[in-house]
């Protein structure tokens, strides 16, 4: 039986991997440690309806502060990833069981206990399953909508690069609210970084969804430090305008443990002001670009603003 806690049996492909050092973290990277009774409460909900957060599986330096709040990323699917991306801290194989058709209604009872306003469900991936979990993600949009009527829904989807098109429209007729799909990455550090997965694939999946319902919000992250340079970042944020997305998330890649992707630089604060500069003069309708931005980082709030920034433009329009 495996210990997902022991570093070598949650990354059993990364075991073999060279240690890669891990640099001193800089100032503005620094978070506090998770404390406090909003933070206590959250925690006692996910593990009452025995859920599983990307918040904890991934590391997310945020999670004292979201949690806190009562904000947690919801992962549906099981803890453990067909993927092995060397990015990141989920642990990877085969999942041990099948998807769990109770799973949607814990969900949406997690999201009605904890009050949400906006609640963001990610996955593992799941290339063991014919759809990708496609109708697991609709059932569980479906279960939220009935338990929270008034909850809007932001979903965090794997690329289903070996499914029927079938499956993203399956996700799509259940009409979440924000569609998201993250790139990750540069495509020149796609075979290193994500060797799973294919750029353009993941692009098109966004722009599909778009040509699928105009209507909805797309949305799309990539992480830097990684060994990109700035003119790469930039051709990725003209990839994403030309897919019609709205919404870009660009922050620090951090490390894991010694056996995941080195980090090849910090980037400074600055820098990510210049990104997001650039960004919302390419047309995005939202950007968050600082060291800490993360998928679901004030997500709530950044919906609201995206929501808004649209009704602006149709306005002008």
């Amino acid at each position: 039986m495996r210990d997902l806690k022991i570093p070598a049996q949650r990354h059993p492909e990364k075991a073999r991997r060279p240690d890669n050092a891990q640099p001193k973290k800089p100032s503005w990277i620094r978070v506090k440690a998770p404390v406090g009774e909003g933070y206590k409460r959250t925690a006692k909900i996910m593990r009452e309806n025995r859920l599983v957060t990307v918040c904890e599986e991934a590391g997310c330096p945020n999670v004292g502060e979201c949690w806190s709040q009562g904000h947690a990323t919801m992962m549906i699917m099981g803890e453990v990833c067909t993927r092995a991306c060397t990015f990141c801290n989920i642990a990877t194989g085969k999942p041990p069981e099948p998807l769990d058709a109770f799973e949607p209604g814990r969900v949406a009872d997690a999201v009605a206990k904890l009050g949400l306003n906006h609640v963001v469900i990610t996955s593992v991936d799941r290339d063991d399953v014919t759809d990708g979990g496609a109708e697991h993600f609709a059932q569980t949009i479906r279960a939220v909508r009935h338990r929270a009527p008034g909850t809007t829904i932001e979903i965090l989807t794997p690329d289903f690069i070996r499914c029927d098109r079938s499956a993203l429209e399956t996700v799509v007729a259940a009409r979440p609210d924000v569609f998201n799909h993250n790139l990750e990455t540069v495509p020149g550090l796609y075979p290193e970084v994500r060797p799973g997965a294919r750029y353009f694939h993941s692009l098109r999946l966004l722009q599909r969804v778009k040509e699928l319902d105009p209507s909805m919000f797309t949305k799309s992250g990539i992480m830097v430090g990684l060994g990109e340079d700035r003119q790469a970042v930039l051709q990725v944020m003209d990839d994403m305008r030309a897919a019609d997305i709205d919404f870009l998330t660009i922050g620090q890649y951090l490390q894991p443990t010694p056996k995941h992707h080195a980090v090849d630089r910090f980037v400074t604060p600055e820098e990510f002001a210049a990104y997001e500069k650039a960004a919302w003069g390419k047309g995005f309708l939202m950007v968050s670009a600082t060291p800490l931005t993360r998928s679901s980082y004030h997500a709530g709030d950044d919906f609201a603003r995206l929501r808004a920034a649209r009704e602006k433009a149709l306005a002008k329009a």
